[in-house]
């Protein structure tokens, strides 16, 4: 069993986002958030059920299973970690412009 570490995210800050549009987080929205994330210098993390993949990873966000209603922790860590928190907050609230 691997030791979970929270070191890195200890150093940075994190948030508790739910996805709220209707088809969850499938190809157009993660694309735009992958987007969005990569736009920012800081590390990005998403965590759900113990499992973490890189915020500007599509294929790692893809394989996390986010429905509408699933809550994902966001870690950010590096220099804009709070604009990028913001930026990525917004976007999810905004049901990635879906409906």
């Amino acid at each position: 069993m691997k030791a979970k570490s929270h070191d890195k995210e200890a150093a940075g800050a994190c948030r508790d986002l739910t996805i709220l549009n209707k088809h969850g987080m499938h190809a157009r929205p993660a694309a735009m958030f992958i987007k969005t994330a990569s736009a920012f210098d800081s590390d990005i993390m998403i965590e759900k059920e113990g499992t973490k993949v890189s915020g500007k990873s599509i294929m790692g966000l893809l394989t996390m299973e986010l429905y509408q209603g699933s809550t994902m922790r966001v870690y950010a860590d590096g220099p804009d970690a709070e604009a990028a928190l913001q930026a990525l907050e917004d976007l999810v609230k905004s049901k990635f412009d879906e409906e």
